[in-house]
């Protein structure tokens, strides 16, 4: 966190604020987690009037994994800085993007002491990548055969299907297929 050298208006603004903002209902549904959590579009509509009339700005500026967060009293110069760091999960547009509004919400929260329920929507940002579905084996393909070569060529034939098994999804009747490959 860094502030200017002086924060006894913007803490008194602050102060004003707290008292002025309304509690943030959570109206955004989370069917992953079959929860509801306030959203950031209603974090800002219930915060920019009173911000306004305590003579408060804020502002946010992603880059990257990272987010600032400014709270500004412009009349007397005085501001709050806080800095974070969220890493998504994937690289990819919408991860980055749901990362992004987490860090947003919860910044904005922080900074100006919100009054928010326990908001668990964070699962976007969070959650790990899905494990690839491994491809069926099935009689009659390439695979397959190799796995019968396999399967042959080994004594212990538990250990030798859980091998195969590793590798692809295997149907119960294509495992005693396996275990009987002579």
């Amino acid at each position: 966190m860094e502030k200017s050298e002086s924060i006894k208006n913007i803490s008194l603004a602050l102060l004003k604020f707290q008292g002025e903002a309304k509690k943030i209902i959570k109206t955004a549904n989370n069917p992953f987690f079959n929860s509801k959590y306030a959203d950031l579009p209603s974090i800002l509509d219930e915060i920019t009037e009173p911000l306004q009339k305590c003579g408060l700005v804020v502002s946010q500026f992603p880059d990257g994994e990272g987010l600032t967060t400014i709270l500004i009293h412009p009349d007397s110069g005085e501001y709050i800085q806080a800095n974070g760091t969220m890493k998504p999960v994937k690289n990819d547009p919408q991860s980055i993007g749901s990362a992004i509004t987490y860090q947003r919400r919860y910044a904005l929260c922080a900074i100006l002491g919100l009054n928010v329920d326990k908001d668990d929507d964070g699962n976007e940002a969070s959650k790990p990548e899905p494990t690839p579905k491994k491809p069926w084996l099935n009689e009659g393909t390439e695979q397959f055969n190799e796995a019968i070569k396999y399967m042959k060529q080994q004594d212990d034939k538990n250990a030798a299907l859980k091998a195969i098994m590793s590798k692809y999804s295997v149907s119960k009747q294509m495992q005693e297929v396996l275990k009987n490959a002579k």
